[in-house]
């Protein structure tokens, strides 16, 4: 493990209390930090300190490509949302100062919920199976339809055709964080700005990672107490992130990243592909969507692109997971799986 990583596990505890006393309300310390498992972009820490339990979320150490791991962006956007219906933690303050731990962070609230990792809900009844994804598609709808200059962040996207926006940015990304040529990446960089939907005018708030395991459920309910990682977000269009989550539905049980390839829907109580998408879309008010393929397509290029980044990171010593390097290894079957949908 390279110095850079070893820092990224280890915060300077005595300096952080000291400083959050100053800084949060109510913060006493001393602390103890004990880095999360998992996620493979910014490093995030549980906070046990004499006045409860917190949550940091820090920018990696070492070089990082422009744009990635905005930290600022996630404290932004959740502190915008506290008031709406997009259930989110309780932001406490944001650090841009990095000579404190060595890199930007912020702290929120603790949530003691459910993290669940394994789309197929093995644990759950098909009830419960049914109320989870419902619950899913509520919060996905709360989000697109969140009054964005009511809430402060009118400015947190860039105007113009988000696909187009998109594609040449995680292509740029890509070419940046490459380790080899695959054949059906390169397809799909010429595919996407040649089939482009021409721009409908829809803008939203996107969170940009929107997944299962990217929520906090509470404890007993099937209720979202908190979508987290909001690294991704910006103001886009609506269905990339409906897309999103059903790419990921559609990827191999049994890979590092669940999907539901090969289960039974029906018989586990989850609903189809078609039926969540409708079931969005009459939450929405619309009557269906159009160039829905070409959605699809986006996702899985878009999140190959970014896991080439996360092994780019891996390979120099600079990723916060231990799965890093297996999660880059998806690059190549993603991209498989996109070109396998083209016309």
């Amino acid at each position: 493990m390279s110095t850079a990583n070893q820092a990224s596990l280890q915060l300077d505890t005595q300096t952080l209390a000291s400083y959050l006393e100053q800084n949060i309300k109510g913060f006493k310390g001393p602390l103890t930090a004990e880095k999360f498992a998992g996620g493979q972009s910014n490093p995030t820490f549980l906070l046990t300190t004499a006045s409860g339990k917190y949550v940091l979320r820090r920018k990696p150490p070492g070089e990082l490509l422009k744009s990635a791991h905005a930290v600022d962006r996630e404290f932004r956007v959740m502190a915008a949302l506290a008031e709406t219906d997009v259930p989110v933690a309780k932001m406490y303050h944001l650090c841009e100062d990095d000579s404190v731990i060595g890199s930007m962070f912020y702290v929120m609230e603790y949530i003691d919920g459910r993290v669940m990792w394994d789309p197929a809900l093995p644990e759950q009844s098909n009830a419960q199976r049914a109320a989870i994804y419902q619950e899913m598609n509520r919060v996905l709808a709360a989000l697109h339809t969140v009054d964005v200059a009511a809430v402060g962040l009118a400015d947190y996207g860039k105007p113009g055709n988000y696909f187009e926006r998109q594609v040449g940015r995680w292509s740029k990304q890509y070419r940046a964080s490459e380790t080899e040529t695959i054949p059906e990446m390169e397809r799909l960089m010429d595919w996407l700005p040649q089939h482009m939907p021409a721009d409908d005018g829809r803008v939203s708030l996107v969170h940009g990672d929107f997944r299962l395991d990217n929520m906090m459920f509470h404890p007993e309910e099937s209720r979202v107490l908190a979508l987290v990682d909001w690294e991704l977000s910006t103001l886009g269009h609506p269905f990339a992130d409906l897309a999103y989550q059903c790419m990921q539905l559609r990827m191999d049980h049994a890979g590092i990243m669940s999907g539901l390839a090969g289960k039974d829907r029906a018989a586990l109580g989850i609903p189809s592909e078609e039926d969540y998408v409708a079931a969005y879309c009459q939450r929405m008010g619309i009557s269906g969507i159009e160039h829905w393929n070409f959605y699809l397509v986006f996702s899985f290029f878009r999140f190959a692109a970014i896991l080439q980044g996360v092994k780019s990171r891996a390979l120099a010593g600079n990723a916060s997971s231990t799965k890093a390097l297996q999660m880059g290894d998806l690059v190549g079957p993603l991209a498989k799986l996109a070109v396998e949908l083209l016309d």
